[in-house]
């Protein structure tokens, strides 16, 4: 691995790997991102390897092992360029077909192409599908094509060419100034300018010169894995941006907080690391230019906390993940008391991509205050789960039924959920606000990180809001009062209301508990903590009030709220429900309708799942 000592060198190196390329006359991808990994793309990236190598074609053929496509779903994953087609749900035993035809021909495997739902129609290209269609890929675009453990692959794609723009033909405040241009905000949750923290930490005066910047990668919401995904599938974007930003605050060193649950990202973070040092793109005096850079790595234990900025620093410095009052900037004093910037994965991706394209183009996408693309998961109770990146501005109805397909299985929209624990669940009459910063906190929500949960009409909302603050008292750092005791009593009051012991006495002093968390709490976990609440309250009280007053759980979730009734003129006495009874609470003869002693019941459920005749229901 040669090192790269200027830009004019970097631009050699380029060429001498375009030229390299040439001789391949095909590309044969693998999504390697965690969901295909899970629907087993290591053995389909074998199966093509061992296949292309029998065939002799290993130096015609490129083959990849790429980060995640976006479209999880239907993975694993296989797009073959130049043409340009595209497999879903392929095996290993698919391979040698696909090699035949596709690889070696001209032809495609009809089976493995993607059909729409609604007429059966084949798509063959990625762009014609649906799912792709209506995004906005400038974050994700190269995840399909480089193999994240190749820094040759990067540079390929351009990378590392905004890093020595940035070095040799801008400035540090004209950095700034055109990510400020650019509109850039903070995708962490909070949308904060991102130029204006970078400003305040090159201001701030650091008394022995070291500055830092870090990368937040502790993205703990349920459902959510944008930032994963990045991390996993292009590092070195990630790596390239945190150099940019380096450069304009004046920090030497930086650090990536990434949670311990990501192994395959933490391993390609490392292994990116170690490339950029070897070719000279991090470490001392990169590209010939004097600057000083280098990154490091440290894990997370997986505490949603530690998202929060000082909990995050603290837990960097070896201590509790707890956060402190910020009377004193972390731009002043943060990562061991010294000028501290903080960005997310997502963020810092999207600085290269201002340096290239210009802050004016940039700004071209997305709305007047809120620029550029955000990447979401959608997940939940939706046709196409995935990773989509689309322009600001978008609807959710947009995201919701253009991208995700819509409710499966003919199912009713009830609910989308936004900014994961800490946002709110916004309801069907909503569904043409726009996805931006600003919208989003005007209906009760926020944009978070990029969780996006669907819920239809099985879902409680009573339930969902229990859900989210007894997964937020577990992560509480307990250090506030507001937070530590609040969501406690919150989550009594949810547990009384779900479990039918609620007053209207008792959701009146949830919505003014809820007000309190969010008004007094330390940190932004508390203060978002009552956005689920609030939001359920807000669009779904009807739901509450028939919990309390007429017992009553319209999504059949909340069981101390069930009744299981057998009909006996739909019964036949087959014993199947009696015996499956964990109880005991179904008595009857063999083909004699049965009963359910309603005191013994415990509502599990298992009647209604094994009766095959439709007797048993629930009320």
């Amino acid at each position: 691995m040669p090192k790269i000592e200027s830009p004019q060198s970097l631009e050699r190196y380029r060429e001498i790997l375009k030229s390299e390329r040439e001789k391949y006359r095909a590309t044969v991808s693998v999504c390697g991102g965690t969901g295909c990994q899970a629907h087993g793309c290591e053995a389909v990236y074998r199966a093509l390897e061992g296949e292309l190598s029998a065939r002799g074609m290993k130096e015609s053929i490129e083959l990849k092992l790429t980060g995640c496509h976006g479209f999880c779903e239907i993975g694993p994953l296989v797009v073959i360029r130049p043409q340009g087609i595209f497999y879903r749900q392929v095996k290993p035993e698919d391979v040698p077909l696909i090699v035949e035809k596709s690889v070696l021909g001209v032809e495609v495997v009809d089976e493995l192409l993607y059909q729409l739902p609604d007429n059966g129609k084949r798509m063959v290209r990625e762009e014609d599908i649906p799912f792709y269609g209506k995004q906005t890929r400038l974050l994700l675009k190269d995840n399909g094509s480089i193999d994240p453990r190749s820094i040759e692959d990067y540079i390929v794609q351009g990378g590392y060419a905004a890093l020595a723009k940035a070095l040799f033909e801008m400035d540090p405040d004209g950095i700034i100034d055109a990510v400020d241009r650019a509109g850039l905000r903070g995708r962490g949750g909070a949308g904060f300018p991102t130029a204006r923290k970078w400003r305040a930490c090159r201001a701030a005066t650091a008394r022995d010169g070291i500055k830092y910047v870090l990368c937040n990668a502790d993205e703990g919401d349920p459902g959510a894995y944008m930032d994963r995904s990045l991390l996993e599938g292009n590092p070195h974007a990630v790596l390239e941006g945190m150099a940019i930003g380096a450069f304009a605050i004046g920090a030497c060193e930086g650090y990536v907080y990434v949670r311990h649950e990501y192994p395959l990202a933490v391993i390609n973070l490392h292994r990116a690391i170690e490339q950029a040092r070897g070719l000279g793109l991090l470490g001392k005096n990169i590209l010939g230019s004097g600057f000083d850079f280098d990154v490091n790595v440290s894990l997370g234990g997986g505490a949603f906390v530690c998202g929060e900025s000082t909990a995050l620093m603290a837990s960097i410095e070896g201590r509790i993940g707890e956060p402190r009052v910020k009377h004193v900037h972390t731009a002043e004093r943060g990562l061991y008391n010294r000028p501290t910037n903080l960005n997310n994965v997502e963020t810092w991706a999207n600085v290269p991509l201002i340096i290239n394209m210009g802050s004016e183009q940039y700004a071209m996408v997305g709305t007047e205050k809120s620029k550029g693309t955000k990447i979401f998961s959608l997940v939940g109770k939706i046709r196409n789960t995935g990773l989509v990146e689309v322009p600001m501005g978008i609807t959710l109805r947009e995201i919701i039924y253009d991208i995700g397909g819509g409710i499966p299985d003919g199912g009713k929209f009830k609910a989308v959920q936004t900014g994961g624990p800490s946002g709110g669940c916004i309801p069907e009459s909503l569904l043409d606000t726009p996805v931006d910063f600003d919208s989003l906190y005007e209906v009760g929500s926020m944009m978070g990180s990029g969780g996006m949960i669907v819920m239809d009409e099985t879902t409680c909302m009573v339930d969902i809001a229990r859900y989210f603050v007894d997964f937020l008292c577990g992560e509480s750092c307990g250090k506030c009062v507001p937070c530590r005791e609040g969501l406690k009593q919150m989550l009594y009051i949810l547990e009384d209301i779900a479990g039918g012991r609620g007053t209207m006495e008792q959701l009146d002093l949830l919505k003014e508990l809820a007000e309190v968390v969010r008004d007094t709490s330390l940190c932004g976990l508390g203060q978002t903590a009552a956005n689920p609440v609030l939001s359920t309250i807000r669009y779904f009280e009807d739901e509450y009030v028939e919990h309390i007053v007429e017992g009553k759980c319209r999504a059949g979730v909340c069981k101390p709220l069930l009744t299981f009734l057998i009909d006996p003129e739909k019964c036949t006495g087959c014993l199947r429900c009696r015996k499956q009874c964990p109880v005991g609470a179904i008595s009857g003869r063999k083909k004699e309708p049965h009963l359910i002693d309603q005191e013994r019941c415990e509502k599990c459920g298992i009647c209604l799942e094994v009766c095959e005749y439709g007797a048993v229901v629930r009320k």
